[in-house]
């Protein structure tokens, strides 16, 4: 928190723009450029074909996702325009102040942070104390949580993707997870889910990713999500934040930006009425 109000970012609550904001109309070659991580990219392309009156097919060549940490870096180096992602990292923020640019984080969609475990294993709730027992060593066991005596794998993505921060934020506060093997790092959210679900570790494995991709961008049989504190994650907890490990994707764009500029019109769009049921219809859950 301290570095976050060092750095200057801003964290804006834009829940208060007019539920009638006006939809802004580019031309593909008009269109601001878009980067962010690999779970907004249905979110950025729905956004560019509603406001180019493009088809997906036809906006799909144009939009570009480098994934979190790499979108950050384009965004502060001017690479990028507007990035849709998670909320930055320790380092991408040291970035942003090295580079004296402040960035204005808007969250646009509701999310939440997920555990999955393989489909096979009884256990179907752990409590956020039992999670960060988990991730610290001193649970080691599924027996010790209501399972069966397995080893516990826990698996971990590398250091600045876009759930390894929130990993750390929403979860771990504070506490340093142990250090995980080198085959207990998967670098792709999709390579997380896929070993969690493989035959050969059964349900001895743990992950951790983001609602939205694990519901409808890479769906696995043989996973299943947890319980977090009695509570599973599904639409309705989310929007009603019953689920304790709530989050959110973000616009963010530099604070230099033209006030009534095309970026800051996007994001406003995004937040309207209009632009919270395309979120919606792309599969995401509304922010408002």
């Amino acid at each position: 928190v301290d570095m976050k109000k060092k750095l200057l970012l801003v964290l804006l609550s834009f829940l208060l723009v007019s539920c009638v904001a006006s939809r802004p109309s580019f031309t593909l070659d008009s269109y601001p450029i878009v980067d962010g991580s690999t779970v907004t990219i249905p979110l950025s392309e729905a956004i560019c074909a509603a406001l180019t009156e493009k088809t997906l097919e036809e906006v799909r060549p144009y939009i570009v996702h480098n994934k979190t940490h790499t979108a950050y870096l384009n965004l502060i180096d001017k690479k990028a325009d507007l990035i849709f992602v998670t909320s930055p990292s320790a380092d991408e923020l040291k970035y942003a102040s090295d580079h004296g640019v402040d960035m204005v984080v808007v969250p646009v969609v509701a999310e939440a942070f997920v555990f999955l475990t393989h489909a096979s294993n009884p256990v179907d709730n752990l409590t956020m104390k039992q999670i960060q027992d988990i991730y610290t060593g001193k649970i080691t066991h599924w027996n010790q949580v209501g399972g069966e005596d397995l080893e516990i794998i826990a698996y971990q993505r590398p250091v600045n993707s876009g759930s390894q921060t929130g990993f750390l934020e929403l979860v771990m506060k504070g506490l340093t997870p142990m250090v995980a093997p080198t085959t207990q790092v998967i670098a792709d959210m999709g390579g997380l889910i896929d070993v969690v679900a493989s035959y050969d570790y059964q349900s001895t494995g743990i992950g951790y990713s983001y609602y939205y991709f694990v519901t409808d961008m890479w769906g696995n049989e043989n996973v299943k999500l947890l319980k977090v504190d009695g509570v599973y994650p599904d639409e309705t907890s989310i929007t009603a934040k019953t689920y304790p490990i709530n989050t959110a994707y973000y616009a963010v764009y530099r604070s230099d930006e033209k006030k009534n500029g095309d970026v800051r019109r996007i994001v406003d769009w995004l937040l309207s009425d209009q632009g919270q049921r395309l979120a919606k219809d792309a599969g995401y859950v509304k922010v408002r």
